[in-house]
């Protein structure tokens, strides 16, 4: 699977073909820096003095790199889509490698970055429900009007919470079919295969 870039993400990357591979190398452990920590200007402004270029180059060509990293190792990119994904970007065989290097050490890390960045969703701990129906009220003496009342409890970090939701059995039959479908859906292999890509 390749990883498709911009043009804006390629233009950025293009400035890493300027430099020496050790500053490639320093850019690598910068864009982790930015991973760990978030950005830091001074770092952009004292690489840019070193390089006579603008911060402003330098932020893009680590960003850039960020990106290339994150991305493939969200997707979890093999060895040889990376390359072919750099190789599409013209580097010299020299940067190829440098840049395999570089993204084959801190796949794990940038993983492991991200999966604590992901918003951590309550997850379900258990259902209760009734059916409630109206027979009849002053102003109708003939009526049927079911409410199914959901009881939905949630568990987030050890801690419990708890949702009231009221609807009708038509709303609730629909919610199933919606959910059923989507269940279904898991199970091509387009979405198995996505699936798996993203673990």
């Amino acid at each position: 699977m390749l990883l498709v870039l911009s043009e804006d993400h390629k233009e950025h990357l293009g400035f890493l073909t300027q430099v020496e591979s050790s500053v490639v190398s320093e850019f690598g452990r910068i864009a982790m820096e930015f991973l760990r920590k978030g950005t830091n200007p001074k770092i952009y402004e004292g690489a840019a003095r070193k390089l006579n270029v603008s911060s402003e180059t330098v932020q893009h060509g680590v960003e850039g790199l960020t990106y290339l990293l994150t991305e493939s190792s969200k997707l979890m990119i093999s060895e040889i889509d990376f390359q072919d994904t750099v190789l599409i970007l013209g580097f010299s065989e020299e940067l190829n490698t440098l840049l395999l290097q570089l993204y084959l050490d801190n796949r794990k890390e940038i993983r492991g970055i991200l999966s604590e960045l992901a918003p951590k969703l309550p997850s379900y701990h258990s259902l209760e429900w009734r059916l409630d129906v109206q027979l009849a009220s002053r102003s109708l003496r003939q009526q049927i009007k079911p409410v199914v009342t959901l009881k939905l409890h949630l568990e987030q970090n050890g801690s419990q919470s708890t949702k009231i939701l009221q609807t009708d059995p038509s709303t609730l039959l629909h919610l199933i079919q919606q959910l059923e479908q989507a269940l279904g859906e898991m199970k091509t292999n387009h979405c198995r295969r996505i699936v798996r890509n993203i673990k």
